[in-house]
């Protein structure tokens, strides 16, 4: 049996958007727009954690050179 696949309506945007695409240049715009509204996200996100206090110079300096990837084999 073939599995039913719901999008959200913001799936739904991005695809009738995407469809207008034409050119590898349009394609190489849509990521960096989408990589500067991810990236804001995470400034945003970052400087709220930095304002109520969950984040701050020691656990950056904590965190300095540690490694969260997943070991493969």
């Amino acid at each position: 049996m073939m599995e039913t696949i719901t999008f959200s309506p913001a799936q739904v945007h991005v695809l009738n958007l995407m469809s207008h695409i034409k050119s590898d240049s349009g394609l190489e715009q849509l990521r960096e727009q989408l990589a500067a509204f991810y990236a804001k996200m995470v400034d945003d996100e970052m400087d709220a954690l930095w304002e109520n206090g969950e984040f701050d110079e020691k656990r950056m300096k904590e965190l300095r050179g540690s490694h969260f990837r997943t070991p493969y084999k």
